[in-house]
């Protein structure tokens, strides 16, 4: 039986969309070394069921080339500067429009 590639987790930022690993192995391979203990203790101790959203939850602590981005942004908002921004309350929401 021919094996099939495991599927990346693609995670959506603010200065795009990065793809990150979806193994055990793949994960804890990019994850600062400090995360590694905790993050083989959690995936040890996490069901079969609930392990495709926790290692969803560690792929987002690895480090891409969009953190920068995301961290500004969130810099930004955080001493009140909204501007480039829309809200759901200001749209018209012609675009959810099935015709």
């Amino acid at each position: 039986m021919r094996r099939r590639e495991p599927v990346p987790f693609r995670m959506a930022g603010p200065g795009g969309v990065v793809e990150l690993p979806s193994t055990i192995a793949g994960i804890r391979s990019r994850l600062p070394e400090d995360e590694r203990v905790q993050f083989d203790h959690e995936v040890r101790a996490t069901g079969a069921g609930d392990l495709p959203a926790v290692l969803a939850r560690w792929a987002m602590h690895i480090p891409t080339e969009l953190d920068d981005a995301e961290e500004a942004l969130v810099l930004r908002l955080k001493e009140g500067d909204f501007s480039g921004l829309t809200f759901s309350d200001d749209s018209d929401d012609s675009w959810r429009s099935t015709g």
